[in-house]
C-alpha cells in the first residue's frame, strides 16, 4: 500500500443495481454511486440479467464514485468485490462475450432437474459435500442448463474455450482484462460454496459432483482466499489491486463484525439472509438450513511484482487453506421485493419508503397474512412450487392491512430462520444485527424484534455488504492491520427492543405457519 492510499473501493453488484462505495479507515462512506439495470422475465419463473449491462453499470458507478469527490486513483489502496451470489454467467474466453443472458438466482427453470436428482437419491450426497439443499436456487444447475441449451456451448467447453462464473468472477475477468494482461478467472470460497459443485470440507471443486452435473472442469474459475490476490485493475493508468472478494451475505457478516462463533446478522434486501458464524466448524443443519463457507483469510498480499502481475494460472501469494470460516445460513427469496411488488404490481404506494406510513395506519394486519412465495419458498421449507398467496381477508380488510401484512411477512420469514438456526447450533441468540435497505423502516425492525423476542441492533453504517468487501480487501494490503481494527469501527445507530408478549408473538407465528402450509406445492 502506498503512503498516499486513503480509501478502499468496494464494488457491490446486487440483484437490481450496481453500486460503488469508497470507504475511509474508520469505515465511513466517503463517496458512492448507484445505477439500476434491467430485469428480464422471458417466461414465468425465469429471471435473467444482461451480463454486459451489469459490467457497464458497474464500471460507470466505479468511475462516478471516484469523480464525485475528485479522488485520485493513487489514493485507492485496494478494490473489494461483493455480489449477488448464485447468478450464473457463461462467456467466451477469447472474446469475453457472454453466450447467453445471466441466469439469476431467483430463476426456477431447473426445478425439474433438481426433482430428477432427488428421485435418484442424490440429495443427501450433495448436501454432505456442499452443505446445500438441492434446489434450483444454486448456480450448478443453471450452468448445466446453459451448456445443454445454448447451441454449441458444450463443444466449445470441451475445447476449453468457455469460462463460467458467478458475478464476482465476471467482474474480476473484466476488471483485469483492461490491464493489458491475461484476464484473471477466479472466485473465492464463499461464492464457490454456492454452486453445488464445491466441496466445503476440502475447499475445492469436487470431481464426483462435476460428473453428476456433467460440468467440465475447464470452465471453472480458480478458487482463491477471500482476502487475497485477484489481480489488478487499471484506473487512470494506476494499478489498483483487487484483494477482497465475497458473496454479498458473507460479506455482510464480515462487515457487521460478526467474527466470533455465535454472532448473527440478517440482511434485508431483495431477499433476506440470516447468517450465524460457526467458526472453523462446518455445522451440518438438521432443520433445512444451509452450511456455507463464510470467508477465507489469506496471507498478506505483497504489492510487488507477484501481485501486480498476477494472471490466470498464476498461483496467488496466499495460504490456500488458512483461516476458513463457516456459517449457517437461511435464505428468504422474497424480502424487500414484496414492497417493490406493492409499488409496481399493486400500485399501492408510489415509493418503497411509503410502505411504513401506510402500514402504520392500522395497529395490526387485522388477521391478514401475505405469503410472498413469488419464486417458491427458501429455508426452512424449500418448496420450489409454492406460490404467493394471501389469507384472512374480510370485508373490513384494506390496503393498509395488506401493507402491514407485507412487512410482517418479511419478519415472519426471518423469525422462522432464527428458530431453525438456534436448534441447529444449540444456542440462544441474545441480539440480531441487521443491515440492508429495508432496515431504515423502523416499523419493520420493531415487528422483527417483537417476533424474535430479542433486541434488533441497527448499525450506523448500513452498507455492511460493501463494507465487508472493503474490509477483506483492506486487510490483505495492510490498510487495516487486523480484525480488531474492524471491530472498533462498528457502531450502533439504534436498538429495537421487543414490546410484544411472547404469547401474542407465538399466536402470530402459528397463523403464519398455517398460511405458509396452504401456499405450498401450488405451481
Amino acid at each position: 500500500m502506498t503512503t498516499a492510499a486513503k480509501y478502499v473501493l468496494a464494488l457491490d453488484q446486487g440483484t437490481t443495481s450496481s453500486r460503488a462505495i469508497l470507504f475511509d479507515h474508520s469505515g465511513n462512506i466517503v463517496s458512492s454511486a448507484q445505477k439500476e439495470f434491467k430485469q428480464h422475465f422471458p417466461q414465468p419463473g425465469w429471471v435473467e440479467h444482461d451480463a454486459a449491462e451489469i459490467w457497464s453499470t458497474q464500471r460507470e458507478v466505479m468511475r462516478l464514485a471516484q469523480l464525485n469527490r475528485a479522488i485520485d486513483a493513487r489514493a485507492i489502496a485496494a478494490i473489494g468485490i461483493t455480489n449477488q451470489r448464485e447468478t450464473t454467467v457463461l462467456w467466451d474466453r477469447a472474446t469475453g462475450a457472454p453466450l447467453h443472458r445471466a441466469i439469476v438466482w431467483q430463476d426456477r427453470r431447473t426445478a425439474g432437474f433438481c426433482d430428477e436428482l432427488k428421485a435418484q437419491g442424490k440429495a443427501a450426497l450433495i448436501q454432505q459435500k456442499t452443505g446445500l439443499v438441492l434446489d434450483a436456487y444454486f448456480s450448478g444447475t443453471k450452468l448445466k442448463w446453459l451448456l445443454d441449451n445454448v447451441p454449441g456451448a458444450r463443444a466449445k467447453a470441451a475445447k476449453g474455450e468457455l469460462a463460467f462464473g458467478t458475478i464476482d468472477s465476471w467482474l474480476i475477468w473484466n476488471l483485469t482484462s483492461t490491464n493489458h494482461t491475461k484476464a484473471v478467472h477466479a472466485t473465492d470460497p464463499s461464492n464457490a460454496s454456492r454452486t453445488l459443485l464445491f466441496n466445503i470440507h476440502t475447499n475445492g471443486w469436487d470431481d464426483e459432483l462435476l460428473t453428476l452435473f456433467d460440468i467440465p472442469r475447464s470452465v471453472l474459475p480458480e478458487v482463491r482466499a477471500s482476502s487475497g490476490d485477484f489481480g489488478v485493475a487499471e484506473i487512470d493508468g494506476v494499478n489498483v489491486p483487487i484483494t477482497g472478494v465475497a458473496g454479498d451475505q458473507q460479506a455482510a457478516l464480515f462487515g457487521q463484525a460478526c467474527h466470533s462463533p455465535g454472532m448473527a446478522k440478517n440482511t434485508y434486501g431483495t431477499g433476506c439472509f440470516l447468517l450465524l458464524n460457526t467458526g472453523s466448524e462446518a455445522v451440518a443443519s438438521k432443520n433445512n438450513l444451509l452450511t456455507t463457507t463464510a470467508w477465507q483469510l489469506g496471507s498478506p498480499v505483497p504489492l510487488g511484482k507477484a501481485a501486480l502481475g498476477a494472471g490466470e494460472g498464476n498461483s496467488p501469494p496466499v495460504a490456500r487453506h488458512s483461516s476458513l470460516n463457516y456459517a449457517l445460513e437461511g435464505s428468504v427469496f422474497i424480502g424487500g421485493a414484496v414492497v417493490q411488488w406493492l409499488r409496481d404490481g399493486l400500485r399501492a404506494i408510489k415509493t418503497a419508503a411509503d410502505v411504513e406510513a401506510l402500514a402504520a395506519e392500522v395497529p395490526d394486519s387485522g388477521g391478514v397474512y401475505l405469503v410472498p412465495a413469488f419464486a417458491g419458498l427458501g429455508a426452512p421449507h424449500w418448496d420450489q412450487y409454492a406460490r404467493g398467496a394471501m389469507f384472512g381477508l374480510t370485508r373490513g380488510s384494506n390496503i393498509a392491512h395488506i401493507a402491514r401484512a407485507a412487512l410482517e411477512s418479511i419478519a415472519f420469514q426471518s423469525a422462522e430462520l432464527l428458530i431453525a438456526m438456534e436448534k441447529d447450533a444449540n444456542i440462544k441468540l441474545t441480539e440480531l444485527r441487521v443491515d440492508g435497505g429495508a432496515t431504515s423502516n423502523n416499523l419493520l425492525m420493531q415487528i422483527q424484534a417483537d417476533l424474535l423476542g430479542v433486541p434488533v441492533v441497527r448499525p450506523k453504517v448500513l452498507e455492511t455488504t460493501a463494507l465487508g468487501a472493503a474490509y477483506l480487501a483492506g486487510l490483505a494490503v495492510g490498510y487495516w492491520n487486523d480484525i480488531s481494527d474492524i471491530k472498533s469501527n462498528w457502531q450502533v445507530d439504534r436498538v429495537f427492543s421487543p414490546t410484544l408478549s411472547r404469547e401474542r408473538a407465538a399466536e402470530m407465528m402459528t397463523g403464519w405457519s398455517k398460511a405458509v402450509e396452504r401456499s405450498k406445492n401450488w405451481g
